[in-house]
């Protein structure tokens, strides 16, 4: 099924103004099941464009009738309804998946080529197999499943509005940890964007071990004339973590008694 199967555009409004029309959030999901797809997994990413910490990426399979109240591109909701909604989320998904690539894997093998590795890796850590795939934003090669790239999926697409939920709350919350350990950067706030702060702070003492030196700036000496630690005896004083893997349960709100999680999927 491609994008044109889907979309479709209704009479426009002639004159003065209107208010706009109430969000058909699931237009897309109640289509495809009606084509035939029941499981449909939203996959988004969190952290993109940040010059530090890591990228996070989440999948989430809703139930046919799941109550849409307070689930919106995660970029348009507060805090506090984002945290609500992702409990609804988690407690009422078919199935989801939370995982991350740190700033190391981002350094070394480039932002673009991590995104697509973790939704690969968030589709396979469902735990079911999704019969259809909605992504936000850009088609992902190697996924054998029929799928589609929505641009602005995350604002027009249930599933792919709850994943960005999901990854939004979750890569918050890893930055609210390394905001008690580099707080002088504002992580608490910035979550590592690029904020005039946050580039301050850059100039004034330099890159925190999270940081991605891969970036324009930071790369080309913009912020000052910092050395990557990574590039100097393979990397004395660069964070030792794992390079990638599924999201850590404390980040998730949870402890590993009651997910029985590890670190590896």
């Amino acid at each position: 099924m491609v994008a044109g199967d889907l979309t479709g555009s209704g009479p426009g409004e002639a004159g003065g103004e209107v208010a706009p029309p109430p969000k058909d959030l699931d237009h897309y999901e109640r289509r495809l099941r009606a084509a035939g797809f029941r499981l449909i997994a939203g996959l988004d990413e969190a952290g993109r464009g940040a010059l530090a910490g890591p990228l996070v990426a989440a999948a989430a399979i809703l139930p046919e009738g799941f109550d849409l109240e307070g689930v919106d591109d995660s970029k348009a909701l507060t805090r506090l309804q984002r945290e609500r909604a992702y409990e609804r989320i988690v407690a009422g998904a078919v199935a989801f998946s939370v995982c991350r690539a740190t700033h190391v894997r981002i350094d070394r093998r480039g932002l673009h080529r991590s995104n697509l590795h973790l939704f690969r890796r968030c589709i396979r850590a469902l735990g079911v197999r999704p019969d259809y795939v909605i992504t936000d934003g850009f088609h992902v090669p190697g996924v054998a499943l029929p799928h589609l790239a929505i641009k602005k999926g995350d604002a027009v697409t249930a599933s792919v509005a709850a994943a960005s939920i999901l990854a939004k709350v979750t890569r918050d919350r890893m930055m609210d940890r390394y905001h008690k350990r580099f707080p002088a950067y504002g992580f608490d706030h910035n979550r590592g964007y690029g904020t005039p702060g946050h580039r301050r702070a850059l100039r004034e003492i330099g890159p925190s071990p999270i940081h991605r030196w891969s970036f324009k700036g930071l790369a080309t000496g913009y912020y000052g004339p910092w050395v990557n630690p990574a590039a100097v005896d393979n990397g004395p004083g660069r964070e030792p973590e794992r390079d990638d893997g599924p999201a850590e349960p404390a980040d998730l709100g949870w402890s590993e008694a009651e997910t029985g999680a590890s670190d590896e999927l």
